[in-house]
């Protein structure tokens, strides 16, 4: 990319002046540089064509943004599987970034579930049965001792990276680096969601072996056909990846995700480098933000909640842990939040003195000290016993909050809150119809799963659905803009409390707990606003010059600095009003602009 296109990226004007530099400005030396593959957007006009040397390289109509739009609907609609629709569209991000994020942008509820959750499941699956073009960065076990080396491979200037070994895809097991969909789904969202731009991001997957037998036997895997490496080799290996791309660029947000056990990396390296752990943080975070608003509509105190979790595994006990942070916030003591939760294993209430096997570890926090000797062993029984007003499932037992469950948490609460979080929806704890039915329409619920909406008595009622995409997008803005040396537990709160605080009036009218999707740019500013605000309380941030606006300049700031796939074609039209600017106090012809905003005639 030549100096001009580097400069014209950044440069723009307008927004508070926190961190806007002024640009040098040189004149393009575009016939050094091969074109790029946005360059051959057919809604450039002609004249840019000739100054992006691809005048005669695509059809010559001049296309306008509208039928571009039509175009790709109606080529989607023609495939007939998610993943032949998915394959699309990662064609279409490879060949036209720009256009890709004005389609998305268009339809983020619709084609959302196509290049992330849940076809790219399927497309981990089939990863190198499917491969066709370069997509991230892999470094390999091999690489060991050489891995700055590597990194100086990638092209781009990166904000921000998300990297994965692929041990633990969704809910499909060890997938090697076919688990590379993970990094790339993921990255389109942060630029989806909160304007970060395409090529300052980098999907990283780590081979580091596979403890899938079938994987190492199957004949077209593309990685390494070696056992999965020790914990501590791995430990040594993420030491030297996180030092060399962090020195490579010294700001990146690395983002965690995937891996099998998620605990090691985030304890390890949380407050020595800007990074986090969507799984274990952004999980919390987007649940807490519907959790929120659950008890504030429920009418109940959070110091009478009573929450009975039914699933006591690592991603349970982390929700439940952030969860508590707000009972802290809300004035109870940290002793008196931890008893607003009874956590319910396979093998009953999880309690202090419960028979057999000595608790794991991170089940003894939550673990009950006040159950005089009875141990529960079923969710209907411990349901009888707490008289819960919150019922959550992270469980991945599908139809576990049964009629009767259902009818009884009616029968105990005027607003029962009910969040069957479990991924796939095969696994959730109970549909959303189901929730209405035996409730009779007066639960508030949120899943982790995406439902239709449901007509219930005359009304057309929507399910709440706590998609990451909500926080994990503004999490990683705030700590760009914020330059954050971390990203701290307050970050994170800020990133749930802001998104709960996000709903519009009417959404509250009609019992909403998370905001309508198609909202979801303006909702990530709220969300990165929050997360700045807290990395400037704990002091972590090194952008001093935002500390010293207001909330409006700073929502302002972080629209201007948001990528817009429907600007980027001014771009090219400055560098050609720059070329041809008067140079030296001699008046020069400037290049006639064309005559709409998106290049058409």
């Amino acid at each position: 990319m030549s100096t001009a296109r580097n400069t014209s990226t950044t440069a723009k004007s307008g927004g508070p002046p926190a961190n806007i530099k002024a640009a040098h400005h040189h004149a393009p030396n575009r016939h050094v540089v091969l074109p790029l593959a946005t360059d051959y957007d057919t809604t450039h006009s002609n004249e840019a064509r000739k100054y992006l040397k691809t005048y005669g390289l695509t059809p010559p109509g001049i296309d306008t943004f509208e039928n571009q739009s039509k175009r790709c609907l109606a080529i989607l609609k023609s495939r007939k599987t998610p993943i032949e629709k998915y394959q699309y569209l990662s064609v279409l991000r490879n060949t036209n970034v720009n256009l890709f994020y004005r389609l998305l942008a268009g339809n983020v509820k619709d084609l959302t579930p196509l290049i992330y959750t849940p076809t790219v499941g399927e497309a981990c699956q089939r990863w190198s049965e499917l491969y066709t073009q370069p997509e991230g960065m892999y470094l390999s076990f091999e690489d060991r001792g050489h891995l700055h080396t590597v990194i100086q491979n990638w092209p781009h200037e990166v904000e921000i990276t998300v990297v994965t070994d692929g041990s633990r895809i969704l809910g499909l097991g060890d997938l090697g680096i076919d688990g590379m969909g993970i990094p790339v789904g993921k990255l389109s969202l942060y630029t989806a969601c909160a304007g970060i731009h395409p090529m300052k991001t980098l999907p990283l997957c780590l081979d580091l072996g596979t403890s899938n037998e079938e994987k190492r036997n199957d004949p077209l895997y593309l990685g390494s056909r070696r056992p999965k490496v020790t914990a501590e080799e791995e430990k040594d290996f993420l030491d030297e990846m996180m030092a060399a791309l962090t020195e490579r660029w010294p700001g990146i947000v690395i983002q965690y995700e995937d891996f099998k056990n998620p605990f090691p990396s985030l304890e390890r390296y949380q407050g020595t480098y800007t990074m986090f752990n969507d799984d274990i943080q952004g999980t919390g975070a987007v649940i807490l933000g519907g959790f929120i608003n659950g008890v504030k509509q429920s009418g109940i105190a959070p110091g009478d909640q009573r929450a009975v979790f039914l699933g006591a595994g690592s991603a349970g006990v982390g929700v439940a842990k952030q969860l508590t942070t707000y009972f802290m916030k809300e004035g109870l003591s940290e002793d008196e939040a931890r008893k607003r939760f009874w956590l319910v294993d396979s093998q009953g209430l999880v309690t202090t003195d419960r028979p057999g096997r000595a608790l794991a570890e991170h089940k003894i926090y939550f673990a009950r000290d006040d159950n005089e000797g009875k141990q529960l062993q079923s969710l209907e029984e411990v349901i009888e016993y707490v008289k819960p007003t919150i019922l959550m499932g992270l469980s991945t037992i599908g139809g576990a909050f049964t009629p009767k469950i259902l009818e009884r948490m009616a029968e105990l609460n005027d607003r029962p809150v009910i969040f069957p979080l479990s991924n796939p929806s095969s696994k959730s704890e109970c549909t959303f119809e189901d929730a209405i039915k035996y409730t009779k329409g007066k639960c508030l619920f949120a899943s982790g799963s995406p439902f239709d909406t449901l007509h219930y008595e005359g009304k057309d009622l929507v399910p709440g659905q706590g998609n990451n995409m909500f926080v994990f997008p503004g999490i990683g803005l705030g700590a760009i803009l914020s330059k954050s040396v971390s990203v701290t537990q307050n970050m994170i709160y800020a990133s749930a409390e802001a998104l709960s605080t996000s709903l519009l009036p009417e959404e509250i009218e009609a019992n909403w707990l998370y905001p309508d999707i198609n909202r979801i740019r303006e909702v990530s500013v709220a969300v990165t606003r929050g997360v700045i605000r807290a990395a400037q309380d704990d002091k972590v941030d090194r952008e001093l010059a935002l500390r010293n606006i207001s909330d409006e300049d700073m929502e302002q700031y972080i629209r201007h600095r948001m990528y817009d796939p429907f600007n980027e074609h001014e771009k090219v039209q400055n560098e050609i009003e720059e070329m041809f600017s008067p140079v030296g106090g001699k008046e020069a012809r400037i290049a006639s602009r064309p005559g709409t905003a998106n290049g058409s005639k």
